[in-house]
């Protein structure tokens, strides 16, 4: 008889109406909160607080198992501390974890995954599983239909994350594990209100003589950096695609770097763009936006570079040529480039337009639901399909696990002594397999035979 506990949720009634979904089945749900925020969406009777430490909540979450009879767990960003231990707990009692984030397949889609996602993912990396599992499902629905907006998204994520923050009286032991204080984050943003922001030169596009090449920057914050990327600090990153485009680019091609619509603009990337872009001598072909229409873009650019956006798979799906500097799902032989970064200017891989069709089919089959946090049709859609898939066992089915994660070993690069004099966050978010991990990085250029730094380890502070 399946029995449901859920941890930490989006912010949004969706987990709460979901767990009322499971009820209405007959099946027995339990919830923790380990902050106010979470209380404050769940809104449920019968909830239990959790207000010991980290450290005693495995203990503590074996017991619950016991006592209540679990037998799934669903839990929001499978890098959150207290996730990152249940997943563990649960392996050794024989319980299934279910991870749940925003999909893959965005606007309009979930992830729903077995354990964890990204480098945690244990969806096939070989092209020919991929195939096989096509080949038993039926074509997905595309089509958006269950859109949010910005200020739906933005509001219950600030609602949520001050309701912590204000709230941690309640909770005086919940570690958060912010990359940013909450209250600094959103303070942040008011000068943005009052400057302008920078979007592509006028015309810019207008000389197709010149290849042009577009960087998708993510959040510093993001756990896709934090847990799924060689780079402990973006700034990692952007020096070695700026070095590499410097040495072995087209004399006469541009680069473009576009920061993320939700950076806080705390990192400073404009000026850190202007520094490398000065050092390696090419700052006349080299712009840095901070807005822009990602598909005009897209319908102007020759290449892509990310380090496991999702914006990759817009790329992907309109035929430019991409490359993955971390650990992504979709960083597969066949679509995205294999061969390095410094090849990737002038030689990029071609793109298996038959397995990107059957890698879309795929994901959205076994790994996908159709469905939005915060759009009413599209919750309701989204929680009869995870019920059932987890109720049935059908999480990552048909033959979309791998027992053990494909993308798991990798290599963490140090930072620079610039950079930790800066004051960068060294964030430890997900290093939890035994033994010393190893990560092809995919660079043959700058910081290309960096070694593990021994900041590797859970429990580093964060700021």
């Amino acid at each position: 008889m399946t029995n449901v506990l859920f941890l930490q949720g989006p912010p949004s009634i969706f987990w709460r109406e979901l767990a009322e979904g499971f009820e209405a089945q007959g099946i027995e749900t339990s919830r923790v909160n380990f902050s106010f925020g979470d209380q404050l969406y769940w809104r449920k009777r019968g909830a239990i607080n959790y207000r010991g430490s980290v450290k005693a909540w495995p203990r503590f979450l074996a017991e619950l198992i016991r006592r209540k009879g679990i037998t799934d767990i669903l839990y929001y960003a499978d890098r959150l501390p207290y996730h990152r231990l249940a997943a563990r707990v649960a392996r050794k009692l024989g319980v299934k974890c279910h991870a749940v984030e925003f999909g893959y397949l965005r606007p309009d889609w979930i992830t729903l995954e077995r354990d964890g996602m990204g480098r945690f993912s244990h969806f096939p990396s070989d092209p020919e599983q991929i195939r096989q599992i096509a080949a038993k499902v039926g074509a997905p629905d595309l089509e958006p239909r269950y859109g949010h907006t910005f200020n739906q998204e933005a509001t219950n994520e600030v609602v949520y994350n001050l309701a912590t923050y204000f709230g941690r009286g309640m909770f005086p032991l919940y570690h958060a594990d912010k990359y940013y204080d909450a209250l600094i984050d959103y303070l942040s943003w008011l000068p943005r209100a009052f400057r302008p922001r920078h979007d592509l030169p006028e015309g810019y596009f207008s000389d197709k003589s010149k290849k042009t090449y577009l960087v998708a920057l993510q959040l510093q914050s993001d756990y896709q950096i934090r847990a799924n990327s060689p780079f402990q600090h973006l700034s990692q990153m952007l020096e070695q695609v700026v070095q590499s485009f410097a040495l072995h680019a087209p004399n006469d091609s541009r680069l473009i770097v576009k920061q993320h619509p939700l950076d806080n603009d705390l990192e400073g990337w404009r000026k850190v763009v202007t520094e490398l872009a000065t050092r390696y001598r090419i700052s006349k072909r080299v712009v840095f936006i901070e807005r822009g229409d990602l598909g005009y873009i897209l319908k102007n650019v020759q290449a892509v570079i990310v380090c496991n956006s999702t914006t990759a798979l817009h790329s992907l799906r309109a035929g430019i040529p991409t490359i993955a500097l971390g650990t992504a799902i979709y960083d597969i032989p066949g679509l995205t480039h294999q061969k390095g970064l410094d090849s990737f200017w002038r030689t990029p891989e071609p793109i298996d337009q038959r397995l990107l069709a059957d890698f879309i089919k795929a994901i959205a089959a076994t790994i996908q639901i159709k469905g939005n946090f915060y759009h009413k049709t599209g919750r309701k859609v989204a929680i009869e399909s995870i019920i059932s898939r987890v109720v049935n066992d059908l999480v990552n089915q048909p033959d979309a696990f791998v027992e053990k994660p494909p993308r798991a070993a990798w290599k963490r690069l140090p930072l620079s002594p610039e950079r930790k004099a800066h004051g960068a966050s060294v964030v430890a978010g997900g290093f939890d397999l035994p033994g010393k991990e190893i990560l092809g990085t995919r660079t043959d250029s700058v910081l290309g035979a960096a070694r593990a730094d021994a900041s590797e380890r859970p429990g580093v502070k964060l700021r």
